[in-house]
């Protein structure tokens, strides 16, 4: 039940996402097409963070600490990226439209993901 909470969680930040970032959209023919799409992204978007970002951590470590963490931020929106990299080779109408769209869209998709979690517990109960 978490892990349906956590991809709702992202599916609807990236809704939002699509909404506030020019450069990051959903482009799907109907409501149904586009609700599936976010979902499919999302479930995308939460692999690859879970896969590639712990080692991008370790392997960039220095980066992080000579930065004070804001390489996390570059990080994100190359996640971001690669996201819709793999989300268009599977033929989604998903787009981000250069770095700076991705930027951007990795730092609102951040906070509103946040924002959710505050609000929306998970199947533990906690906030």
């Amino acid at each position: 039940m978490g892990f349906l909470i956590r991809l709702a969680t992202t599916a609807v930040a990236l809704w939002i996402t699509t909404l506030i970032v020019p450069g990051v959209g959903v482009t799907g023919r109907t409501g149904y097409h586009t609700a599936f799409t976010l979902v499919i992204v999302a479930l995308i978007f939460g692999v690859v963070n879970a896969v590639l970002k712990p080692v991008i951590k370790v392997v960039g470590c220095v980066f992080y600490l000579l930065t004070l963490g804001l390489f996390a931020l570059v990080v994100n929106a190359l996640l971001f990226l690669l996201t819709d990299w793999i989300a268009r080779a599977l033929d989604l109408p998903f787009h981000v439209d250069g770095f700076w769209a991705a930027f951007w869209g990795a730092i609102v998709m951040a906070v509103v993901t946040w924002l959710i979690s505050v609000v929306v517990p998970d199947s533990t109960g906690r906030r």
